[in-house]
């Protein structure tokens, strides 16, 4: 059980005979290494539109490529109701809030502290801290925020405190039917000592992973899989290289080929892979005018991300991961 001072949330797993089919088949996808194509955009179309409204409505702007990353976790993941999952690298991104929309238990773990986690976000889903050092309470915000400095007369500064409080209020009192729950876990991937092992239906990463060199990457995900249930699956997106393993400067990213995602995920050759369409579908998502003609804002304001000064030209593309964690019986024997 992880415990808290404020309040409590029971991970535990108990290992029963009659749980192993269960748990086996709560996730039935098949291992696999798959590069992105962006038909998922069609073949995901309420999911695409879906996420695109709730990105709107929390004011945020979605990577370049973030899209195809969303709909194929999303479509591999499955039915997500009263799951126990774990978004991993989530920073405030959209798919914890989709999740827990869905009426997922959601742990978002992020070594970025999300402690003053603005309140349009705690608005759409119930958000609490795991520890109670990872989540500022709501009235200590509103408090903050009234106590902000402003420039300019006296009256001036009082307008803009009750501008900021009435907005903060206006969140909370206008804030959708809350579903399902985020638990703020700021603390680094390779650490979790605050999750139990087998506590976790499924962790799913978008392009998070490949901000770590390969040996802290093996460690990363050595942690993930200690945390999830036999039978629970792992599905991350990261960048795919086609020829060799490369760091791609201006995002701070490394980019893996297919022999580098076996070895560093622990994945035999049987799982299949599609990079023998690297050049195919890379080619298909240069040429994507969806993509291309939403492209982020924040892009073009600098050329330390993953498409510098907002020039529409992707030298990678996204690949996913799909890992399971094996069951094993009484005696050890995998299923």
């Amino acid at each position: 059980m992880i415990v808290g001072k404020r309040e409590s949330i029971d991970l535990t797993t108990k290992t029963m005979p009659k749980q192993l089919s269960r748990e086996h088949n709560l996730n039935n996808q098949r291992e696999k290494i798959e590069i992105l194509s962006i038909d998922l955009l069609d073949q995901n179309r309420t999911t695409v539109e879906a996420l695109k409204r709730l990105s709107r409505s929390l004011s945020l702007e979605l990577g370049w490529h973030y899209l195809l990353d969303l709909t194929w976790i999303l479509q591999n993941l499955g039915p997500v109701v009263n799951r126990r999952m774990m978004d991993a690298g989530a920073g405030v991104g959209v798919l914890q809030w989709y999740l827990a929309q869905q009426g997922a238990e959601v742990i978002s773990v992020d070594r970025a502290s999300r402690a003053e986690l603005a309140l349009r976000f705690r608005s759409r889903s119930r958000a609490q801290g795991l520890r109670k050092t990872d989540l500022i309470p709501v009235h200590h915000m509103l408090l903050k925020d009234f106590s902000r400095e402003a420039s300019g007369p006296f009256y001036r500064r009082w307008v803009m405190r009750g501008m900021i409080i009435a907005r903060d209020l206006l969140w909370l009192m206008h804030r959708p039917h809350r579903t399902g729950q985020v638990w703020i876990y700021n603390q680094d991937l390779a650490s979790m000592s605050d999750i139990p092992e087998n506590s976790l239906d499924a962790v799913v990463s978008v392009s998070a992973l490949e901000h770590n060199t390969a040996q802290g990457l093996k460690r990363v995900i050595e942690e993930i899989m200690r945390v999830i249930k036999p039978g629970g699956v792992l599905l991350a997106t990261l960048a795919a290289a086609r020829d060799q393993d490369w760091f791609h400067e201006p995002s701070s990213g490394w980019c893996y080929t297919e022999a580098s995602l076996r070895q560093l995920f622990d994945l035999s050759d049987a799982p299949p892979s599609n990079y023998s369409r690297y050049d195919e579908l890379l080619k298909a998502l240069r040429n994507c005018a969806e993509l291309r003609d939403n492209l982020a804002r924040f892009y073009s304001h600098s050329d330390k991300n993953g498409m510098p000064w907002g020039k529409w030209d992707p030298s990678y593309q996204p690949v996913g991961i799909c890992k399971q964690k094996q069951v094993t019986g009484w005696k050890g024997k995998k299923i």
